[in-house]
C-alpha cells in the first residue's frame, strides 16, 4: 500500500514538472516574441539583408591633348534570376533554347546545349543568382539586353548585370611608372594614380542585397540603391607624342650600349610643367620596362653636371672670372692623399676658368674652388645651399629622393671633399633635381617646381587649374652671373665636350657628364659609369630643359656627350619641329623664304607659305595637285591636271606626291637618292602601262 502511495506521489511530481516546464516554454515563447521580438526580428533581417558598397567610377588621367593614359573601363558579371516569376515555365521553356544559342554565340566559351543544361537546371532548382559570365564589356552589355527573356526588360526577364570598374592604360607603358598605381589594401601606392587617389576615386555608393540561399546576394530593388559619385579627372601636362619620341630614343641607346637603366625629363622652362618623363631598366629577363621612376627617386652622385653650381658659387660671389687662367698641370693634381686626374691624357696646359668648363676640366674646376674656398669652405657649402640644391623639390608623387650635400660638422668631412664635391663626387642629388637647377639658369634665374598636373576635371568642367609654384625668385645674387653662366654653357655645344649637339637650326645649351658609379664599399673603378646630359634650348630664347642620365654603359663608351647627348639631341629635334615655330619675320617674301618644293600636293604647298609668310598668287582650291611659277618677289600656285592613263610630271615634288601619282597610273617605282625629284625615267604625258616601271632620281 504505502509502494503504490509512493509510485503514485512521484508521477504526481513529474506531471507537476512537466507543467512547469510548459509553462516556462510558453512564457519563453511569450517573452521571445512579444517583448523581445523587435530585436530578433531586426537580427534575422540583418543575417538575410545587407548593404554592399557600389563603386564609384574612378577619374581619368589624360594627357595634355585629352588623349586617355588612365581610364576605368566598366566591366560586368552577367547573372539570372532563373526563377523570375513574371514569366511561367512554358514561357521559360519556348524561348531557352534560342537564348542559350545567342549566349553560346556572343561569348564561345560553352556549347548552345551546355548554356541550355546550365538554364534549364537553375529554372528547376529555382537558381535566382547564376552566374552566366565574367567580366564582359558594356557592348556585350547591350547585345545581351536584346536576347530572348532577358529582353522582357531588367526585372522581368530575369537579367542581373552587375558593374565593376577596370583600370586600363590606353598606352600601356608609355610614362607607366609616372601614372603608378593605387592598389587598394596595400601602402606601395605610386605616381599620380597614388598620389591624387582620393581626388580620382570619387565616393561609393551603397545597394540593398538580400540572401538567397548558398551565401550568395541578390539586388533587393532599384529604389534602394545609393548613386555613387564619379571621381575627378586629372589633365597632366605630358605630350604623348614627346613622351613617345623619349622613350624610344631612351630605349634603342639603352640597348645599343648593353646599358643597365637610364632616364629622360623635359620640362616647360617657365612654368616647370613636365612634357615627357621616361624611366627604362633591365627586368630579371633582361628587357626593359618601366620598372622604377629614376628621374624622380635615384639620388646619386651627378659628376660633372654639378661642376656647373660650383662655378656659379664662385663667380656670383666675385671669386672667380671666366677669363682668369688655370694650370690643369698634365691632367693630375694631388689634393692630400688623393690625385685628382682628367680624362683627356696628359691635360690641356694651362686654359681660362671657361675653357676649362668647356672642356670638363676635372683638374681644372677642383683646383678653381679649392683655390676660392680652401680657407672657408663653409661658404661654399653655404652658397650651394642658398641655391636650393639641399633641399626637397616638394614633387605631388611619392617617393622624391633626398639630396646630400654635406657640411664641413659632417663625419665624414675630410680635406678632399672640397675638390671632389667641385666636380660632383660625395654629393648625391636625383636627375629632376638637376633638371630643376638648370631650368632656373634658362629661367633668369628663378627656380621654379616641376608638376605634372595643369588642371582638375570633372563632368567635363575645369574645377581647378595649377599655377606655376615657384620655389625661389632668385638662385643667384648678382644678374650678371646668370649671363655668364649661360655663355659657358652655350660653349661646351659649340666648342666643347658636347659639340656633336651643334646644328645650324637652334642653339642648344647645356653640360655633359660623366661619373664613376660607387661601388658601395669597393669605392670607384673604371667599368662602372653614368653618362649624362642636361641642357636648354632654343639657347638664345630657351623654351624647354631637359636631361638624360643613362647608367652603367657596357659598350665601352661612356662619355655624356657620346651617350645622352643623342638622346637629347632627339627628343629636342621633336620639340623644335612641333612645338616651336621657326623664327621668321612677318615680312619676309620670296627672296628670304624660298618655295620649299617646286610641285605638290596644293594644300601641303598652301600650308607652307602660309606659315613661312610667303606670299603667293592664285589658288589650287579646284585640284589637287599643283606646280609653280616663281619670280623675284612672290610665287605663283599653278593647278596640275592628271590623267590615270598618262605618265605625270612628277618633277620638283618630295618622294611621297611622286610615288603616290606614279603608282596611281598603274607603275611600279624605284627610287634614288634624297631631296626632290629631278628627274624621272618615263616621260611625262606619254601613255601609262601597267606594270611598267619608273626611276625617279632625288636631288
Amino acid at each position: 500500500m504505502d509502494n503504490r502511495r509512493d509510485i503514485l506521489k512521484k508521477v504526481y511530481l513529474v506531471y507537476i514538472a512537466v507543467a512547469l516546464l510548459g509553462v516556462a516554454v510558453v512564457a519563453k515563447v511569450f517573452y521571445i516574441q512579444f517583448v523581445e521580438g523587435d530585436i530578433w526580428r531586426e537580427k534575422a533581417k540583418e543575417l538575410s539583408i545587407r548593404f554592399e558598397k557600389i563603386e564609384a567610377v574612378r577619374g581619368n588621367i589624360l594627357a595634355s591633348d585629352g588623349s586617355l593614359l588612365a581610364a576605368s573601363i566598366p566591366v560586368f558579371d552577367l547573372r539570372i534570376d532563373a526563377g523570375n516569376t513574371h514569366y511561367n515555365d512554358d514561357f521559360f521553356s519556348e524561348h531557352v533554347d534560342s537564348l542559350a544559342w545567342h549566349l553560346a554565340d556572343l561569348f564561345r566559351d560553352k556549347t548552345r546545349q551546355e548554356y541550355k543544361q546550365m538554364l534549364v537546371k537553375a529554372r528547376k532548382n529555382n537558381n535566382r543568382y547564376l552566374l552566366l559570365k565574367r567580366n564582359i564589356s558594356y557592348v556585350e552589355l547591350k547585345k545581351v539586353r536584346k536576347f530572348p527573356i532577358f529582353r522582357l526588360g531588367k526585372y522581368k526577364g530575369g537579367l542581373i548585370a552587375e558593374a565593376r570598374n577596370r583600370r586600363e592604360l590606353p598606352f600601356r607603358w608609355l610614362a607607366f611608372r609616372t601614372i603608378g598605381w593605387d592598389k587598394p589594401g596595400e601602402d606601395n601606392d605610386i605616381g599620380l594614380e597614388g598620389a591624387y587617389s582620393e581626388i580620382l576615386e570619387g565616393e561609393s555608393g551603397r545597394r540593398l542585397m538580400q540572401r538567397i540561399g548558398n551565401g550568395a546576394y541578390r539586388p533587393l530593388n532599384q529604389e534602394t540603391e545609393i548613386e555613387p559619385r564619379n571621381g575627378h579627372d586629372l589633365l597632366t601636362s605630358i605630350d604623348i607624342n614627346i613622351q613617345d619620341v623619349a622613350e624610344d630614343a631612351l630605349m634603342r641607346q639603352l640597348i645599343a650600349n648593353e646599358a643597365d637603366h637610364g632616364c629622360a625629363v623635359l620640362m616647360e622652362v617657365s612654368t616647370g610643367f613636365i612634357v615627357a618623363i621616361a624611366n627604362l631598366g633591365k627586368n630579371k629577363d633582361g628587357e626593359y620596362e618601366e620598372k622604377y621612376n629614376y628621374a624622380i627617386g635615384e639620388s646619386s652622385e651627378p659628376g660633372s653636371t654639378f661642376k656647373l653650381a660650383s662655378l656659379m658659387c664662385a663667380l656670383d660671389e666675385g671669386l672667380v672670372k671666366l677669363t682668369d687662367t688655370v694650370d690643369t698641370q698634365g691632367g693630375a693634381v694631388r689634393f692630400a692623399n688623393r690625385i685628382m686626374k682628367d680624362s683627356h691624357e696628359g691635360g690641356y696646359g694651362r686654359i681660362s676658368v671657361q675653357r676649362a668648363f668647356e672642356l670638363s676640366s676635372n683638374v681644372g674646376i677642383s683646383k678653381v674652388i679649392h683655390k676660392a674656398y680652401r680657407d672657408k669652405p663653409e661658404q661654399f657649402i653655404s652658397k650651394l645651399y642658398s641655391m636650393r640644391l639641399n633641399e626637397k623639390l616638394g614633387l605631388d608623387i611619392p617617393g622624391e629622393g633626398s639630396p646630400f650635400i654635406k657640411d664641413t660638422k659632417h663625419r665624414y668631412w675630410s680635406k678632399v671633399s672640397l675638390p671632389w664635391m667641385s666636380v660632383g663626387y660625395e654629393v648625391a642629388i636625383t636627375p629632376l633635381q638637376t633638371l630643376t637647377f638648370y631650368n632656373a639658369i634658362a629661367n633668369n634665374g628663378k627656380m621654379v617646381k616641376p608638376q605634372f598636373i595643369k588642371e582638375i576635371h570633372l563632368g567635363g568642367k575645369t574645377t581647378q587649374k595649377f599655377e606655376t609654384v615657384v620655389l625661389k625668385e632668385s638662385i643667384v645674387q648678382n644678374p650678371e652671373t646668370l649671363a655668364k653662366v649661360r655663355n659657358m654653357l652655350e660653349g661646351v655645344v659649340e666648342r666643347g665636350t658636347a659639340t656633336n649637339l651643334r646644328n645650324p637650326v637652334y642653339k642648344i645649351a647645356g653640360k655633359t657628364g660623366t661619373a664613376q658609379i660607387a661601388q658601395q664599399n669597393s669605392g670607384y673603378n673604371k667599368s662602372n659609369y653614368k653618362a649624362s646630359f642636361v641642357g636648354y634650348f632654343p639657347a638664345d630664347n630657351p623654351k624647354y630643359t631637359c636631361i638624360v642620365v643613362i647608367n652603367n654603359p657596357r659598350k665601352g663608351v661612356y662619355y655624356g656627350g657620346s651617350i645622352a647627348g643623342p638622346v637629347f639631341r632627339e627628343i629636342a629635334d621633336k620639340v623644335y619641329a612641333t612645338r616651336l615655330d621657326p623664327v621668321r619675320s612677318k615680312s619676309d617674301t620670296l627672296e628670304s623664304a624660298p618655295p620649299l618644293l617646286a610641285a605638290g600636293y596644293a594644300k601641303d604647298l598652301e600650308t607652307i607659305f602660309r606659315e613661312t609668310n610667303v606670299v603667293w598668287k592664285g589658288s589650287s582650291l579646284q585640284h589637287d595637285f599643283a606646280s609653280l611659277n616663281s619670280s623675284d618677289s612672290s610665287v605663283q600656285i599653278k593647278p596640275l591636271t592628271i590623267s590615270e592613263t598618262q605618265i605625270p610630271d612628277v618633277t620638283g615634288m618630295g618622294a611621297r606626291d611622286a610615288v603616290y601619282l606614279l603608282e596611281n597610273a598603274g607603275v611600279k617605282v624605284q627610287i634614288k637618292g634624297k631631296g626632290l625629284v629631278k628627274k624621272q625615267s618615263l616621260p611625262a604625258g606619254t601613255k601609262s602601262r601597267r606594270g611598267s616601271q619608273c626611276i625617279i632620281e632625288l636631288g
